[in-house]
């Protein structure tokens, strides 16, 4: 039995049609109800009037990405305990209409970054990079973060300064405004694109002047305490999502990034509803993350997989080389992968199902001539689900035969 074909599709107005999808293979839909806002009740009626959307195009609702955490439950502030009932009362709605796996993330402000949107890799594919120096630059001289030069060392500061001092006027402009607006703006984050955006991205920033790593952990823990019963109540499997890039970013903690930070999520509550989104490109620029032993240690805590790579051009960059060519060893994650799909099985899991996405893509082809969000181009993506498809047939293969 392979993995769940998903696919992440941002509602009506994505230029891939749901009815795309069944040409190429896709088995389920990972979606959202974007247009409410975090910290909002997720209504009955709207979770079936997109779910019934996508039954009409013979899919499955497979994964919700995401239902958001806001702000006030991550700062644990005046609005917090109202907006932990509003999200009880939105597990409990999306179990009533079937579905039963929640992807979300407790990163502080700033969902995910990349500095370089439209990066030409050397066949001419474009995709997203992720420069240190580059995102210092942007940090201390364009943001001009209080005390932002603590953040860095004096190698990266210098480095930096002379990236910024040969940025013109309107690359500036243009590296502020995608990491703080564009790549946030289609995932239903509390940013918002208004006024002067610069200032309120400082603003926010600045509720988290107190809040630490243990901080943040505690307002992590009071969260799940409080969602993690509804869902062995209701059958929710929750799967938080890696920091990406996992390491921290802006002055704010980042506590999903490691192995010790899996252990300490899941030693709070063993429940096996509160588990995790394997997201391979996200671990993989944190060089002592072990995926293998992941696996081997949270395996049966994996509800969700995201499947990218990536490739280190230096030390300090990193860029998305799309699915099978890059640092991680593909072919060894979707074997044990599939073998603890085969596990659960065995042991008579009713949750043996692992949904994958093949998560972002280069741009090819027809892809220059069509709109997409950073990093989900159609043909790219097409091509990711082929060779992982391929990938996965060779090693049932080989799996069958071991047997």
């Amino acid at each position: 039995m392979a993995l769940e074909k998903t696919w992440r599709w941002f509602g009506e107005s994505d230029s891939v049609k749901l009815s795309d999808l069944k040409q190429i293979g896709i088995e389920g839909v990972v979606t959202s109800l974007s247009h409410i806002k975090p910290g909002e009740v997720w209504s009955v009626d709207e979770i079936n009037k997109k779910k019934e959307y996508i039954e009409l195009n013979d899919l499955t609702w497979s994964v919700v990405e995401s239902l958001p955490v806001s702000e006030s439950i991550k700062l644990n502030n005046e609005n917090s305990k109202k907006h932990i009932s509003n999200y009880k009362t939105s597990l409990r709605n999306l179990a009533k209409c079937g579905i039963d796996a929640v992807c979300y993330n407790f990163m502080p402000v700033l969902d995910w970054a990349r500095t370089d949107l439209k990066y030409l890799d050397k066949d001419g594919t474009e995709t997203m990079l992720f420069d240190w120096i580059t995102f210092a630059a942007f940090d201390v001289y364009i943001l001009k973060r209080s005390d932002a030069e603590k953040s860095y060392s004096k190698e990266i500061i210098a480095k930096a300064k002379a990236v910024f001092s040969k940025m013109s006027s309107s690359e500036k402009e243009n590296l502020a405004y995608n990491i703080i607006i564009y790549t946030q703006s289609f995932i239903n984050s509390g940013i918002e694109d208004s006024g002067d955006y610069k200032k309120n991205f400082l603003r926010q920033l600045a509720t988290y002047k107190n809040i630490d790593t243990d901080v943040l952990r505690n307002n992590l823990s009071l969260f799940l305490s409080e969602v993690i019963p509804v869902c062995e109540e209701v059958g929710i499997r929750m799967a938080i999502h890696v920091d990406d890039p996992p390491f921290p970013l802006l002055g704010l903690p980042r506590i999903v990034s490691s192995m010790k930070d899996f252990d300490w999520i899941f030693s709070q509550f063993p429940s096996l509803h509160n588990g995790f989104t394997f997201c391979i490109g996200s671990l993989a620029p944190r060089k002592e993350n072990s995926l293998p032993l992941l696996i081997e240690k949270f395996g049966d805590r994996i509800h969700f997989v995201h499947l990218r790579n990536i490739q280190f051009l230096n030390e300090t960059t990193f860029y998305e080389s799309g699915q099978l060519n890059g640092t991680v060893d593909l072919y060894t994650v979707v074997k044990l992968l599939l073998e603890e799909q085969q596990r659960r099985i065995k042991e008579g899991r009713k949750d043996f199902r692992m949904p994958y996405r093949p998560d972002h893509g280069k741009k090819m082809l027809d892809d220059f001539s069509r709109k997409s969000n950073p990093g989900y181009p159609l043909i790219g993506r097409m091509k990711g689900v082929a060779e992982i498809s391929g990938l996965e047939n060779a090693i049932e293969r080989i799996i069958g035969k071991d047997n």
